[in-house]
């Protein structure tokens, strides 16, 4: 028995060839770290989704990319990230770019919400320089040679920056693919929404903890407790990516001595000795660990709520402690 094979239309057939050059056109985006590329997942939806250049755990500020890391660098069509203040071995990396391909680092994007580290341990301490006005404000690092200088290029932490991204992410990708335009638009807007419940869920939570004085692993959440209305964090390193110094430590735990703290947090990632050591022998109880990159989460659109509620949840669990 021969069977005929199936008549397609000239109408059809065009359809079929639009809709298939249409997927093509999609770009192919790489992101820095978990968070960005969860904001670009959103937007693009079921178009596709980013690669993500940074493993989950690893450090942001010193990263060694893979052959195959770089050869997709060499091909992307976009490039979102944070910006050399957080990923300065991408700002190297970024010379073999494709040159056809663009670039959007969020931090120096139109309407983002910039600020300098901001400490209590050091607002305390008159030695420092804390001018607001300016991106650059003076910490002491552990070993007091060196100056930890200016903008906190965590802004993902601050909910506002996320949701105005998302239109900057749908905009940017609009201009290289102008068919799904109205498509990145409108995810950009479905994410916003859905950041925004989340952001009040947490306000909700965090409001009774608005006065109390807490310690963190590192000074990493100036953006998410400016946004909340919480008083700084104390941080014991001025850097994730090296160890606090038995002065630092001793200075804490003068703080400690000196003003009513609640909390104390460590760090995913992050050995939790160094939190407990700080506050031995203190009232000061210990909190769940924080996780202000995602590492412990599935990497994808969801991640970024995630987040964020699990930074609210553990701060309010324990700031609101009886």
């Amino acid at each position: 028995m021969t069977r005929s094979l199936p008549h397609f239309s000239a109408t059809s057939l065009t359809a079929v060839f639009l809709a298939t050059s249409a997927m093509a056109e999609v770009p192919q985006v790489l992101t820095d770290i978990a968070p960005v590329a969860s904001l670009v997942g959103m937007v693009m939806g079921d178009l596709g989704q980013p690669d993500i250049l940074l493993p989950q755990g690893g450090d942001p500020h010193d990263y060694q990319l893979r052959p195959q890391q770089a050869a997709s660098l060499e091909t992307t069509d976009l490039l979102i990230w944070i910006g050399p203040e957080l990923t300065p071995w991408l700002e190297r990396a970024r010379q073999n770019m494709n040159p056809d391909g663009h670039s959007l680092a969020l931090l120096a994007s139109d309407g983002t919400h910039l600020q300098d580290f901001a400490s209590e341990l050091d607002a305390h301490d008159d030695t420092h320089d804390h001018d607001h006005d300016h991106d650059h404000e003076h910490h002491a690092d552990e070993a007091g040679t060196h100056s930890h200088d200016g903008l906190d290029p965590h802004a993902w932490l601050d909910p506002g920056n996320a949701r105005h991204w998302l239109g900057v992410i749908a905009e940017e990708l609009a201009l290289i693919d102008p068919e799904n335009a109205e498509t990145y638009r409108s995810n950009a807007q479905s994410g916003a929404a859905a950041i925004a419940s989340a952001e009040a869920d947490i306000q909700n939570r965090l409001s009774p903890a608005k006065d109390k004085n807490y310690v963190v692993f590192h000074d990493a959440y100036g953006y998410f407790t400016a946004h909340f209305g919480l008083r700084p964090a104390t941080a014991v390193s001025l850097s994730d990516a090296s160890s606090p110094s038995a002065a630092r430590i001793s200075d804490i735990r003068a703080f400690l001595d000196q003003n009513p703290v609640s909390c104390a947090f460590p760090e995913a990632n992050h050995d939790i000795r160094t939190i407990e050591i700080v506050i031995e022998g203190s009232t000061v109880r210990l909190g769940k660990p924080l996780d202000p990159s995602g590492s412990m989460l599935e990497p994808g659109p969801g991640l970024y709520a995630a987040l964020l509620q699990g930074l609210g949840d553990n701060m309010a669990e324990c700031l609101t402690a009886q």
